[in-house]
């Protein structure tokens, strides 16, 4: 038998708990445990119990809790806890078998330990054992001393655990807590310099400073004090820099990313005593089923247990707690791939090391967790489907999830069915929204209201935010409005239709703007928004819409989310909100709410496309009617124009899913024209394959649907460029001849010119030298026409590279420099420094190397002041295979393995292939074989898997280098026979400067 009174007074046994019966009865017993084995005077009992006026009855009372709270433990096996002994009663249990005494237990033997790695294991095994505040609910002042007391140990063990846990170089897994701690206890010195020296430890010194501040601040405005000399003299060492404040050097520091993603507990969880008590015995101290379903209805409470369950049991889980909201009941559930791929980043895995499917997602996942201990929550699920990729192998991890359904074929899951709550249970829940005191003055009330609401959690939040905001209100009122409602009623009693009517008593206490906003964020569907979203879906202003979006949040109808990396504030519309707020769009105003979905597109478009005229496009781009934005904020303007890739990075999951809606509901026009736009690589960045694949797969599907065939065959045309973008070039030019095809039917002089561009481009890298000139020539005369001097810049520039590739130098200088005035022309000042690069290139092969190495830093300077990271390290690439053949090595070294890092960060396996054969040929040189032999089977695995003949024909003879120096000609031999052969098949120039006999340039 277990007694447990950090938390909830509780006693459990056989995996159950024992009922206790009311708070005095609670309140009784845990005094007797407090000072079990010693006698408590009856006298002091009533004094516990009813600190001001007892009644005269008290010493009866008394005597009849201690009756039935011994029928109940006898009952589950357990008959002499509570003993009489005059003057009082004492408590006689086993040794161990009370919380309180395990913690201190624990938290002496971490004292005497002084290995860090000991200590953390056991402050950590002392922690699980709160399930919430010390004795809580529990009344009385002198028990309130006590549970203050235990709070302060609470507090104490949980800094020393992260001071063992920072001596064990722990800090980037701690600073999350720590910012959560120090936001709970401000006035905390001990914590906040934790806080400052992991935040310095990470490189953040700025940070750690302005908590300082942020501290002082808080001490001076609480207690009228300044901070101690501890906290200070840190402050004072952050300053100057103090190498005692180096991470300590340990073996133990973590190799991957501990997350730490859980949602907030939920501040009103009420009821559910007995599935959490099995749910945390089942995943506590080892998982015994590791993966534990919540079924139930919506609004049961699915969520809401399962956060609280993870809560309870997080500290058992060392190696980090995932989330993921998986909007099962949503349009657009997610993919387990995507939410694979946030796991893996969120466990430390680069985005360039991502694998692009799902499978090899699964596998690096259940590869890393496989001798980790972490819990992963997976809430709102669809399907068994959906939830099996997200399944970690390893047994010491756990999943919890929620769904509507019991999942039936997930192997080996436990489930936990919610029905509705009991009445006790629905009248606590009620009270802790509405307060404790107001529900008291009218109890008869309160419970008709619970059952009004079919004692259903979400009903029940939903009746108490009216409330809450309405403190004049008796609870009578609310109580007879929903008994004259018969159609709700009856919709509470039935399925579903509870979840709706608890919803519409809601939505009818809002006003016209609050219901509005309701109504089109529903219609929308967007998984999470800010309040510009919200003003472009009303047509009003964003103030307005902020002030909208906060009452519906404290309808409970819209959570706040967090704040953005942008800066921005973030809402989320629960899934269930959303379709009730859907169904009353389409029932209201179905135009409106279209009108509405138009103009958010028309924002984000009209957004982008700002970003495109600060940075114009080397491409040609589609010519499309202008779209009607709404009018922009101009902070949020400014925001976007000084860091597109970062808000993108914040908007992307509400504009791919925003986009897919909109295609759904009749606006492909304007998502293709979103999906066309020529937005360039400072909006759009590298590898955000993912969400261009489904905004073009959205908008193809619609145009197909709605009989567009001119927004079709550019959406073609579209998927040819990300394929091409992916390395994927069959597929590429099996596109773009699709829609190079349509396009001449279409008599579209413009699609025709994109097409034949995209052609040239992917028949270059594949090699196909001749194809590749065939189609850049055609695109000329349609883009002379045209006047187009973007595109002329780039089929030129295109085209010169083609003729590099076939040493044709003076026509390619030609087109290079036909290119460059075309940019210029356009202001296109990527174009310009695109060219400038290939010009470099130009010079190198007819061995002009400083002219190279100039003209490349001059490319280098435009991307690094455009933002480009990868265009900027391919011109730094330029310019240090120029330096090697100057025999410049060691500083063409480092420049080219920061090129590399670039590349892989950034996901291009192209630049890495390039990269990697420009360092196999450096390590040659300077003599280091081993170094190359690596550099060089890494480049011809890119080589490959891209189809890239001629670069691997070029590593190929690099290869044939390295053979010749290990005294190997007959492999030399062979590889340089199979690349001459590929030379000669491609029509490339190596095949005359090989034979003429120089070496690879």
């Amino acid at each position: 038998m277990e007694f447990r009174l950090l938390g909830a007074a509780e006693v459990a046994a056989g995996g159950s708990l024992v009922p206790l019966g009311g708070s005095k009865p609670q309140t009784l017993l845990a005094a007797l445990l407090l000072e079990h084995g010693h006698i408590v005077p009856i006298t002091r009992l009533i004094d516990i119990i009813w600190p001001d006026n007892p009644p005269d009855t008290a010493r009866a009372a008394i005597q009849t809790y201690v009756k039935t709270l011994r029928r109940s433990l006898a009952l589950h096996g357990a008959t002499d806890v509570i003993v009489t002994h005059p003057p009082g009663y004492l408590a006689r249990i086993p040794s161990g078998s009370l919380d309180v005494d395990e913690f201190d237990r624990l938290l002496t033997r971490a004292r005497q330990t002084s290995a860090p790695r000991e200590t953390s294991d056991l402050l950590t095994a002392a922690l699980a054992l709160w399930r919430g505040p010390a004795l809580a609910g529990l009344g009385g002042s002198l028990l309130a001393g006590e549970a203050a007391r235990l709070e302060h140990l609470r507090l104490t063990a949980v800094e020393e655990r992260i001071a063992a846990d920072m001596a064990l170089g722990q800090h980037g897994r701690l600073v999350a807590e720590l910012a959560m701690l120090v936001g709970r206890h401000p006035a905390n010195e001990r914590l906040r310099g934790q806080y400052m020296t992991a935040l310095y430890r990470l490189g953040r010194r700025s940070d750690a400073l302005a908590t300082f501040r942020e501290g002082r601040d808080a001490l001076i405005e609480e207690l009228g004090v300044d901070p101690g000399p501890e906290l200070t003299t840190l402050h004072q060492a952050i300053l100057r820099g103090d190498p005692a404040l180096a991470a300590p050097p340990t073996g133990e520091v973590a190799h991957t990313a501990a997350p730490a993603q859980l949602p907030l507990a939920p501040a009103d969880f009420t009821g559910r005593a007995p599935q959490a008590s099995a749910l945390i015995a089942a995943l506590t101290p080892e998982p015994d089923t590791p993966i534990q379903v919540i079924a139930g209805r919506g609004g049961s409470g699915k969520s809401a247990l399962a956060v609280h369950v993870a809560h309870r049991v997080a500290a058992a889980f060392p190696d980090g707690h995932l989330y993921a909201e998986l909007r099962g009941m949503s349009d657009a559930p997610a993919d387990a791939g995507e939410v694979l791929g946030r796991f893996l980043k969120a466990l430390g895995v680069e985005a360039a090391a991502v694998p692009a499917s799902t499978p090899e997602r699964a596998e690096l996942y259940r590869r890393l967790l496989a001798d980790r201990r972490v819990l992963v929550l997976l809430d709102d699920a669809a399907s068994e489907r959906q939830v099996r990729p997200l399944l970690p192998g390893g047994p010491g991890c756990a999943v919890l999830v929620t769904a509507r359904n019991r999942l039936g074929g997930l192997s080996g899951a436990c489930r936990t069915d919610l029905d509705v709550l009991d009445t006790g249970e629905a009248v606590e829940l009620l009270a802790r929204i509405v307060g404790t005191e107001r529900v008291a003055a009218e109890e008869q009330a309160a419970r008709a209201i619970a059952e009004l609401c079919g004692r259903l959690p979400l009903a029940l939040c939903i009746a108490g935010a009216r409330l809450a905001t309405r403190q004049r209100w008796p609870l009578r009122l609310l109580a007879e409005r929903l008994a004259d409602e018969r159609r709700r009623l009856d919709e509470l009693a039935i399925a579903d239709l509870e979840v709706r009517a608890g919803f519409e008593l809601s939505y009818r206490g809002l006003d016209a703007d609050a219901q509005r906003a309701l109504r089109r964020l529903g219609y929308l569907g967007v998984p999470e928004f800010s309040p510009p979203i919200v003003a472009w879906l009303t047509g009003t202003g964003e103030i307005l819409a902020e002030d909208v979006v906060e009452r519906l949040v404290d309808a409970h109808l819209v959570d706040f989310s967090r704040v953005d990396e942008v800066g921005g504030l973030r809402y989320r519309l629960h899934d269930l909100v959303g379709l009730y707020g859907r169904e009353r769009a389409e029932g209201e105003e179905p135009d409106e709410a279209l009108a509405g979905v138009a103009q958010v597109l028309g924002a984000w478009l009209s957004l982008a496309e700002q970003v495109a005229v600060d940075t114009p496009s080397e491409e040609l781009g589609w010519l499309r009617p202008p779209v009607a934005a709404p009018s922009m904020p101009q902070e949020l303007l400014a925001r976007v124009r000084q860091a597109p890739h970062a808000w993108f990075e914040v908007e992307q999951p509400a504009l791919v899913v925003g986009l897919e809606r909109a295609a759904a509901i009749g606006l492909h026009a304007l998502v293709c024209q979103f999906a066309s736009a020529r937005l360039g690589p400072s909006f759009l960045g590298v590898n955000r394959f993912g969400a261009r694949e489904r905004i073009n797969h959205a908008a193809l599907t619609a145009a197909r649907a709605a009989g567009d065939r001119y927004s079709e065959v550019t959406m073609l045309a579209e998927l040819g460029h990300l394929r091409y973008l992916q390395d994927r070039y069959p597929e590429a030019r099996q596109h773009f001849t699709e829609a190079l095809g349509a396009f001449r039917e279409l008599s579209d002089p413009r699609g025709q010119a994109i097409s034949l561009i995209g052609l040239g481009a992917a028949c270059r890298e594949a090699g196909r030298l001749v194809e590749s000139l065939h189609f850049l020539d055609q695109a000329g005369p349609l883009l002379r026409r045209l006047g187009e001097d973007s595109g002329i810049g780039d089929m030129q520039r295109l085209a010169a590279s083609v003729r590099l590739e076939r040493g044709d130098y003076a026509t390619g200088w030609t087109n290079l420099v036909e290119s460059l005035a075309a940019y210029r022309r356009a202001g296109s000042h990527r174009g310009e420094a695109l060219t400038l690069r290939i010009m470099s290139l130009f010079h190198r092969a007819t061995g002009r190397y400083g002219p190279a190495i100039d003209t490349a830093g001059q490319a280098v300077a435009i991307f690094s002041r455009l933002g480009d990271r990868l265009m900027e390290a391919y011109s730094i690439r330029a310019q240090a295979k120029a330096r090697l053949r100057l025999g410049q090595a060691e500083q063409a070294l480092a420049s080219l393995e920061d090129v590399l890092s670039v590349c892989q960060a950034m996901g291009d396996r192209w630049g890495q292939g390039v990269t990697l054969r420009t360092l196999g040929e450096l390590h040659l040189a300077d003599g280091r074989p081993e170094n190359a032999a690596a550099c060089l089977a890494a480049a011809m695995e890119v080589w490959q898997d891209v189809e890239a003949p001629l670069w691997r024909a070029r590593t190929e003879c690099v290869l044939a280098l390295l053979h010749e120096a290990r005294g190997e000609p007959e492999a030399a031999a062979a590889l340089r026979a199979q690349a001459l052969k590929t030379f000669h098949d491609h029509g490339a120039r190596e095949y005359g400067e090989l034979t003429a006999g120089p070496g690879v340039r």
